[in-house]
């Protein structure tokens, strides 16, 4: 599909299976392969990030090709330093512009033997692996939590373990303790021992049963669903309410729009309360992937906003500082950035586009944070709509089952 038209129901009360968590998902698989696992973890997701990380564990190619899933190509690249062999690690054209510098760095600095095939800085890299015996890293505080969790879940396989120490502000905790949490769960001895600074011990993994949990970053959108619409109900099993998942603050932000939460064992419920702040300020330096949710609803709400702690936006799948602004702007909404790192919404607006069509940016979150805007504008026009199998593939399905309608477009916007 090059483009569907989105049309919403009256209201809404639905039941929705969500895909089970990417970020446990993928964690989970790294591990489990560091630990010699011969069964996989229960309850996978089958979206592309984490099915290109099963393929490349279990098929071990010269050449893994991850296509579009930075996490695979960060995690992958730390695994590949210290599993036999030699890989070249690469991707599409727009993971070759994404920066994986820091990471090789670090990794080298651990003894790793790792080369860029193409351009400095930028996969795709040929790597050997072999045994690191340094046991000390350094690292900005504010880079990719990724990079941390990918040096973190090597870390116990290391001749002497791994002392990191983290300078300046820390921006994604929760993923940091998430992937800590995995590592424990598999046998691992990994802990804070100072504010900034991270240990783990030489000790290897254990092999161990894991089930994952459903997706929170997934859940976002039906929070968004519910806020938009005042006659909503929404179930959503598998999810905890006590999660590793740092995104799980998405129900305590959404509290503030008028959406409450009901929980009982492995369920969520969402319920419209019609209540919501007059201006909503957050800080999203730990679940950064949930700003775009939050612009798209704040704005179709008229609720001014002020969002900081954006840093990691620009390097994601595209920049989405940039994206959201532009995308916003066709809907009539004049988003602004300060300092590469927030946005804010005053309650200006401009003249919308008589028939938009909402670029996703080969960004499965631009596609599925816009698609519930129908609520408002009574349709919304999304282009490249397939780009949600990155990590939800059953999302236009769901909102069918919800009620909502969609229909296959050519026309030129």
């Amino acid at each position: 599909m090059e483009r569907i038209i989105v049309t919403p129901p009256i209201n809404i009360h639905t039941h929705i299976q969500l895909p089970s968590s990417k970020s446990l998902c993928n964690r989970a698989l790294i591990i489990n392969a560091l630990a010699h696992g011969s069964e996989p973890p229960q309850n996978l997701s089958n979206c592309d990030d984490t099915r290109v990380m099963m393929q490349a564990l279990q098929q071990m190619q010269p050449t893994i090709d991850i296509m579009a899933a930075g996490t695979a190509m960060r995690f992958l690249t730390a695994f590949l330093t210290v599993t036999p062999g030699t890989h070249l690690i690469t991707g599409t054209e727009r993971m070759k512009q994404r920066p994986i510098g820091i990471l090789v760095d670090a990794l080298r600095s651990l003894g790793a033997d790792i080369d860029y095939a193409e351009n400095e800085g930028f996969p795709p890299l040929r790597i050997t692996g072999k045994k690191l015996d340094k046991e000390n890293i350094t690292l900005p505080g504010n880079v990719s939590s990724q990079y941390i969790s990918a040096l973190l879940m090597i870390a116990p396989t290391l001749e002497h373990g791994l002392t990191l120490t983290l300078e300046g502000k820390i921006v994604s905790r929760p993923y940091i303790d998430m992937t800590l949490q995995l590592m424990r769960d598999f046998g691992a001895q990994a802990e804070w021992i100072a504010d900034n600074q991270l240990k783990v011990e030489a000790t290897g993994y254990q092999p161990t049963p894991y089930y994952i949990e459903s997706d929170w970053s997934a859940a976002s959108y039906w929070y968004e669903i519910c806020a938009l619409t005042p006659e909503a109900t929404v179930e959503l099993p598998g999810l905890f309410e006590q999660s590793l998942q740092g995104d799980a603050a998405v129900a305590q932000i959404f509290s503030l729009l008028g959406v409450e939460t009901s929980y009982s064992e492995r369920m969520v419920t969402l319920h419209n309360t019609g209540k919501a702040v007059d201006k909503l300020e957050y800080d999203f330096v730990n679940q950064p992937d949930l700003a775009q949710t939050f612009v798209v609803t704040c704005c179709m709400k008229h609720i001014p906003f002020c969002f900081t702690g954006l840093e990691s936006l620009k390097i994601k799948e595209t920049d989405r500082i940039f994206a959201l602004i532009t995308e916003m702007k066709k809907l009539g909404y004049v988003v602004k950035e300060k300092d590469n790192s927030i946005l804010y919404w005053d309650g200006e607006h401009c003249p919308a586009q008589p028939h938009p069509a909402i670029d996703t940016y080969e960004d499965h979150r631009m596609a599925m944070a816009f698609a519930p805007a129908s609520l408002i504008l009574k349709s919304v026009c999304i282009n490249h709509p397939q780009v949600v199998s990155k990590s939800y593939p059953n999302y236009w399905e769901n909102l069918q089952k919800a009620g909502f309608n969609l229909a296959e477009s050519n026309t030129q916007a």
